[in-house]
């Protein structure tokens, strides 16, 4: 089994930044890929951005340029800094790790960019 825990979200105003974290534990295997999610209500899940374990990464556009993750493999721990945040950066964001074809995914963590 693995186990997500998401931490860092809350609220800010446009134009600020903010930082999430997502631990990962239990059966996590040393090939893998980790990222965020996010989702408001009535849409699909969006994922924004993503990380090997070899460092290589990928950004949804709309986030290109302002949102940075990063990962610390000995903590099993993901990052992602949110910079220039706007108000449709609101959302529940999600953490997410595949490996050996499944995808895992954390209770969500909500960001809330006010105007």
């Amino acid at each position: 089994q693995v186990q997500l825990v998401e931490s860092g979200g809350g609220l800010v105003q446009a134009g600020g930044s903010l930082r999430l974290s997502c631990a990962a534990s239990g059966s996590i295997f040393r090939i893998n890929v980790m990222g965020w999610g996010r989702q408001v209500p009535g849409k699909q899940r969006e994922l924004v951005a993503s990380i090997t374990n070899s460092g290589s990464t990928n950004y949804a556009d709309s986030v290109k340029g302002r949102f940075t993750i990063s990962r610390d493999n000995a903590k099993n721990t993901v990052y992602l800094q949110m910079n220039s945040l706007k108000p449709e950066d609101t959302a529940v964001y999600y953490c997410r790790l595949g490996q050996l074809g499944f995808d895992y995914w954390g209770q969500g963590t909500q960001v809330t960019v006010s105007s």
